[in-house]
């Protein structure tokens, strides 16, 4: 008769892997590290719940990746070095290949980013799959991206391209029918996002605030302004829209550009001075950095369409409790 794998059993098959001799992992009741000096520690933590943050039929190698790549992504929008991670997983019943596949999504990326995963929690789920992710980073005190640091003249910039997860996203819920050949060109923009966390250590020393973009580009920008006390002018010409989208309707394209979540680019803004620097940073990185419009003493967050006419009514990001 076959015994039904425990709890422990889980966690020393697919989650206890070694970590650096200096740290104590799973194991004790709590982990150990240490911050090198003069630096201070940088947490977050994220909920990813099933049906809400991913879909059901997601590759749980995809879902490994993305549960702690949106974690290393509040990391980067605060230019630190990742140090490790915890993860508490509910799950309905164990299914090894699901778990096998998901721990290899979780610890590559993990690896690349030197993140070991230290401990956390997995306890049995009753209302599908429950991810929840804590890292820790270092940064230097005197160059953190706070978002309460952007100055009136700013530039604002984005990384990489926006609008293909929010058009992926919507097209999997059933909300858009587009064709079959789009979502597998930008399915990996929603489900494998990349952590620009070198990017936001390089960033360090010369922007002045940042934020890494989940809700949506200009309700994030626009906790940079309130914090900031700044207002800001962005120009839809100057966006850095997804390839694979140019045929959508316009319509379509600025509320995926403009409030489209899942995104996890850095946007941030930095004097006109360091433009050629951030300029460099990205082709050195092979990252697409777009400056797309400037932060403003005058209050209010304004958008120029592409004939240089105000836009009047603006689309709203993400909000959990938004019917």
């Amino acid at each position: 008769m076959k015994t039904q794998a425990t709890e422990f059993d889980l966690i020393t098959r697919y989650f206890k892997r070694p970590v650096p001799k200096e740290m104590l992992g799973a194991g004790d009741d709590c982990a150990l590290f240490s911050v090198p000096s003069g630096r201070q520690v940088a947490t977050s933590t994220d909920l990813l719940l099933e049906g809400r943050h991913f879909f059901s039929d997601v590759d749980p190698y995809t879902l490994g990746h993305k549960a702690l790549a949106v974690n290393l992504s509040d990391l980067a929008a605060m230019g630190a070095t990742p140090i490790a991670c915890l993860l508490g997983l509910g799950l309905p019943s164990i299914d090894n290949n699901w778990i096998e596949k998901f721990a290899d999504g979780f610890y590559a990326l993990a690896k690349e980013h030197a993140c070991p995963l230290i401990g956390g929690d997995t306890t049995r789920s009753m209302h599908g799959i429950t991810l929840s992710v804590t890292v820790f980073g270092s940064v230097d005190p005197l160059r953190t991206m706070r978002r309460d640091a952007a100055q009136p003249g700013d530039e604002i910039w984005i990384s990489g391209s926006l609008g293909a997860a929010d058009i992926a996203c919507r097209m999997l819920a059933g909300e858009i029918q587009l064709q079959p050949d789009l979502l597998k060109r930008i399915r990996p923009a929603l489900e494998l996002p990349t952590p620009r966390v070198d990017l936001g250590v390089r960033l360090a020393a010369y922007a002045h605030a940042a934020i890494d973009v989940s809700d949506g580009l200009l309700q994030d920008l626009g906790h940079i302004l309130t914090a900031s006390g700044c207002g800001a002018e962005v120009f839809e010409s100057q966006l850095p829209l997804h390839s694979a989208l140019n045929a959508l309707p316009g319509p379509l394209l600025r509320q995926a550009a403009l409030a489209g979540g899942d995104l996890y680019e850095l946007c941030f803004t930095a004097p006109a001075s360091a433009h050629n620097v951030i300029q460099s940073m990205g082709h050195d990185l092979n990252i697409a950095l777009t400056p797309i419009g400037k932060t403003t003493i005058e209050p209010g967050l304004r958008v120029f369409d592409c004939a240089g006419s105000l836009v009047n009514k603006l689309p709203a990001g993400f909000d959990h409790f938004r019917t």
